[in-house]
């Protein structure tokens, strides 16, 4: 098998840096994101490759979030973060809270 090879990309919203792994693997290339190992894809070319590894992390990226976004609206809404927003109140209003 060949060598691994590797690349960073640097997510320009938020300045994340994913590490890109490859290979030749016969007559194509394979890769992954070592942070993110469901991202993974086989192309033809390494340019290809390359290029549909960094669209599938940031469209990994981006469906990762929106689900944390709906789990937390789900529990707002079920009351879950409830005791944590009254323990905010209570340090705010006994002084314990620090003007940033």
């Amino acid at each position: 098998m060949a060598q691994i090879q590797t690349v960073k990309f640097q997510n320009p919203d938020y300045g994340d840096i994913y590490t890109a792994q490859f290979q030749k693997n016969g007559n194509g290339w394979i890769g992954w994101i070592q942070e993110y190992p469901k991202v993974k894809c086989e192309e033809h070319t390494k340019a290809a490759l390359l290029k549909t590894l960094e669209n599938r992390l940031y469209e990994t990226l981006e469906a990762d979030w929106e689900a944390w976004d709906r789990q937390l609206e789900e529990d707002v809404k079920a009351g879950k973060l409830d005791q944590l927003a009254e323990e905010a109140l209570e340090d705010l209003q006994a002084g314990r809270c620090t003007d940033l």
